[in-house]
C-alpha cells in the first residue's frame, strides 16, 4: 500500500486540470492550473469555468452528454485561451469524477510546449552547423571575392559608358555576396552573453524609440506592459538585437504605405519550466511577446523559421531568425511562434535574475 495521497498526486500532475461542478463552475484546480489560468486557486475556485476559459469549439452539447452518460469527452487542437494572453493550441481530456455525479475533470495539454521542447536541439545544432559554415565561407571566399571587386572596378576604366552597366553588375553582386557572408560570420563572432540583472522593459523601450526613427517608422507600436515583471537574467545588448530583429521582420512584412500594428507583450507565467534532456531543469516565467497584424508566415517555412538561409522573403537571407534563436538559447531560453494571416506572435521565455550572476550562482 502506498503512502502517496490524492492530494499529492493531484498537484503533481504535469498538465492543468480543472474540477467542474455539476453547475459548470471550477470546484478545484491544481498548481499547473493556476500557472495557465494566472491565478490562485482560492480566487478562482466558485467562478463560471467558461468565464475564465475560452475554447474555441462548441463543446456544451458534447459536454452535456458526456455528463448525462459518464462518459468521457476528448477534444483535439484547439485554440485554448485564459483573456490575459495569447490563445494555444491544446489537446483537452474531460472525464466524469466517481462517486460525484454532474461533477468533471479536464485536463489540458498545451502541443506549443511539445513543440518548443523538441526545438530546443534543433536551434542548438543549427547554430554550431552556421559557425562551422561561417568560418569555411568567411576564408574561402571573402579574399577571392576582394579580388573579383578589384578587378572589375579596374577594367570599368578602359571601358565605354555603355558597357559599365556589365562592371557595376559585378561589383554589385560580389558586395551583395560579402554582405551575406559578414552576416553568416556573426555566428561565429558573437560572444557567450554576459548575463546581468536586465529591467525587459528597459531593452523594449530602447528598442521600440530605435525602430519608430527608422525601419518602423511607418508602424503603430503599442506597449502592453506587465508593470510588476521581476527583473530579468540577460545581456542586455544581445537582447536588444533579438528584440529589434523581429520588430524589424514584422515591419518590413506590413504594407509600406499602410504600414500596420505591433504589440510589445510582457507577462509572467511562472508554471514554465525546461526541462533538458539530461533530466534538469530550469523555470522560465518571463514572457515577451512582438505581435504584429501582418500577413503571417508562409505554410511551408512555419516549422523551420529559425533554421539558417530560411527565410519567407524574397531577398531574405534567412539569417536574422537563426541569429536570434541562437542568442536566446544562449541565454537558457525558449522562443517560438505562432502564425495566422493578421496575426503573428514571437514569443521569448527568459529565466528571472535571483541576484546573483551565473558565475557567482
Amino acid at each position: 500500500m502506498t503512502d502517496v495521497t490524492d492530494m499529492q498526486i493531484w498537484s503533481s500532475l504535469p498538465v492543468p486540470a480543472i474540477l467542474i461542478d455539476e453547475n459548470e463552475r471550477i470546484a478545484d484546480l491544481n498548481p499547473a492550473a493556476e500557472g495557465f489560468l494566472n491565478n490562485s486557486a482560492k480566487w478562482l475556485t466558485g467562478q463560471p469555468i467558461w468565464d475564465r476559459l475560452a475554447v474555441d469549439a462548441p463543446l456544451e452539447e458534447s459536454l452535456a452528454r458526456a455528463r448525462e452518460h459518464g462518459t468521457p469527452l476528448f477534444v483535439n487542437d484547439v485554440d485554448v485561451g485564459t483573456g490575459s494572453r495569447a490563445p494555444l493550441v491544446c489537446n483537452l481530456q474531460i472525464a466524469p469524477v466517481m462517486g460525484k455525479p454532474g461533477w468533471m475533470v479536464m485536463l489540458i495539454s498545451p502541443r506549443e510546449l511539445a513543440g518548443r521542447m523538441t526545438q530546443s536541439h534543433s536551434v542548438k545544432s543549427a547554430a554550431k552547423s552556421a559557425i562551422g559554415m561561417a568560418e569555411m565561407l568567411a576564408h574561402e571566399i571573402k579574399n577571392p571575392l576582394a579580388g573579383i571587386t578589384g578587378a572589375a572596378q579596374l577594367l570599368s576604366m578602359g571601358l565605354p559608358k555603355e558597357d559599365l552597366e556589365f562592371t557595376d553588375l559585378i561589383v554589385a553582386e560580389t558586395r551583395r555576396i560579402v554582405k551575406l557572408l559578414e552576416q553568416v560570420e556573426q555566428f561565429g563572432n558573437l560572444s557567450p552573453p554576459e548575463r546581468r540583472e536586465v529591467n525587459i522593459h528597459d531593452v523594449l523601450d530602447r528598442a521600440r524609440r530605435s525602430a519608430a526613427l527608422g525601419f518602423g517608422a511607418h508602424m503603430k507600436i503599442i506597449e502592453d506592459y506587465d508593470p510588476s515583471l521581476p527583473m530579468a537574467l540577460g545581456d542586455p545588448d544581445q537582447l536588444l538585437q533579438v528584440v529589434l530583429n523581429l520588430i524589424k521582420n514584422a515591419s518590413e512584412a506590413a504594407d509600406p504605405i499602410r504600414g500596420g500594428t505591433i504589440r510589445l507583450h510582457t507577462y509572467y507565467e511562472h508554471s514554465f519550466r525546461l526541462r533538458r534532456a539530461d533530466g534538469s531543469g530550469q523555470t522560465l516565467p518571463l514572457q515577451i511577446e512582438v505581435i504584429d497584424d501582418g500577413p503571417g508566415l508562409p505554410d511551408a517555412i512555419k516549422g523551420d523559421i529559425f533554421d539558417p538561409f530560411v527565410s519567407g522573403r524574397e531577398n531574405g537571407t534567412g539569417l536574422g531568425l537563426a541569429l536570434v534563436s541562437k542568442i536566446i538559447s544562449d541565454h537558457d531560453g525558449w522562443i517560438s511562434v505562432d502564425s495566422v494571416p493578421g496575426r503573428t506572435v514571437f514569443r521569448i521565455s527568459l529565466p528571472r535574475s535571483t541576484g546573483e550572476t551565473p558565475e557567482q550562482s
